[in-house]
């Protein structure tokens, strides 16, 4: 008897050793993320206007940063990759968290670039606040409400919220403790809970009551024209550092002629409202980025240029670096650019 069970206690052994080596391996969390090139991706086919120029010789990119969070043998094989970073994970902040914020960012990113754009092209807008969400938690505040990221928030005691407005109006006069009934939409479905409200300490010391959640405003930029209307088509791209070459795309589209004059013209930066551009992190992945997709200009945001420069004198990169303070630093630059040949 022995002898017979010997081999399936072997094999059992065997199987489950396999499944602990597995699940170390693959599935078991670390407090790590992993940073590395991503993608330089043609923003054209990502916008769309109604009565827009599409004439393009050249190509304008936007620049992304592979970001993963880590299990075992990415870490391991991250060792031997010369452009991977091994950073910590931000605590108390999981994928879906992340997910969100990412995608708001990438939101206000193409409301701000619209609103840059059409300034610059001499186009009248208004800014018209759509919905309210959830965007993630804060760590000194622990919320009394089932909540999770991207929730989007819709009545309290049944008066509606459309802005940020709305929402802190709705709330004033009330106390901590005091419960509000209150109506969402989480991934299309309407639903209704009672959430007692937690105590806010505002930086002048003053207490207030809220919901203990961060949240975010989603916004429409209607020009007055409707043929100027900018579309964007949905991507998996998150993060608000696209902004200034979206604006560049929107403008080439909103004017007439080629504003790429043919060049392959990568970038990265923040785009605000009134055109200037603000530094990002992990330029020197976007430079690699940029090199392996043949970019010719590369527009830096100022306060990155000398991170950039390193990261491209160190892949021997023929790209051009631009360092740029505005959106008005870049069209510049391109106003004087030969066309290529």
């Amino acid at each position: 008897m022995r002898r017979t069970r010997s081999p399936v206690i072997k094999a059992g052994l065997y199987v489950i050793s396999l499944a602990i080596l597995v699940y170390v391996v693959v599935y078991m969390p670390t407090p790590y993320m992993v940073n590395q090139p991503g993608t330089a991706e043609e923003v054209k086919p990502m916008v769309t206007i109604i009565g827009g120029d599409t004439e393009e010789q050249g190509t304008f990119m936007l620049t992304t940063v592979s970001v993963s969070y880590a299990n075992l043998a990415l870490l391991l094989s991250a060792q031997f990759k010369p452009h991977a970073e091994i950073v910590r994970k931000e605590p108390d902040r999981n994928d879906e968290e992340y997910q969100t914020q990412q995608r708001y960012y990438m939101s206000t990113s193409q409301s701000s670039a619209i609103m840059s754009a059409y300034r610059q092209a001499g186009i009248e807008y208004e800014v018209v606040p759509e919905y309210v969400f959830i965007v993630g938690f804060s760590e000194a505040i622990t919320p009394k409400g089932d909540f999770h990221p991207g929730d989007i928030l819709k009545e309290i005691n049944g008066s509606p919220i459309g802005k940020f407005e709305d929402l802190s109006g709705l709330l004033k006069g009330m106390a901590p403790g005091e419960q509000v009934e209150l109506t969402y939409d989480r991934g299309g479905k309407i639903a209704t809970q009672k959430v007692e409200l937690v105590k806010i300490s505002e930086e002048d010391g003053n207490i207030r009551a809220g919901l203990g959640v961060t949240v975010g405003e989603v916004r429409k930029i209607e020009p007055k024209d409707s043929d100027k209307e900018v579309q964007f088509a949905d991507t998996r791209i998150g993060g608000p550092s696209a902004g200034l070459m979206f604006t560049l795309e929107i403008y080439n589209q909103l004017t007439p002629g080629d504003l790429s004059k043919g060049y392959r013209i990568a970038g990265t930066g923040t785009m605000s409202e009134d055109g200037a551009v603000g530094p990002i992190g992990g330029v020197k992945f976007k430079i690699v980025a940029s090199d392996r997709q043949d970019a010719e200009i590369f527009f830096v945001p100022e306060g990155n240029y000398k991170e950039a420069k390193t990261k491209a004198d160190e892949i021997k990169s023929d790209m051009k670096l631009v360092p740029v303070k505005s959106v008005q630093d870049a069209l510049d630059y391109l106003d004087g650019l030969e066309p290529a040949a």
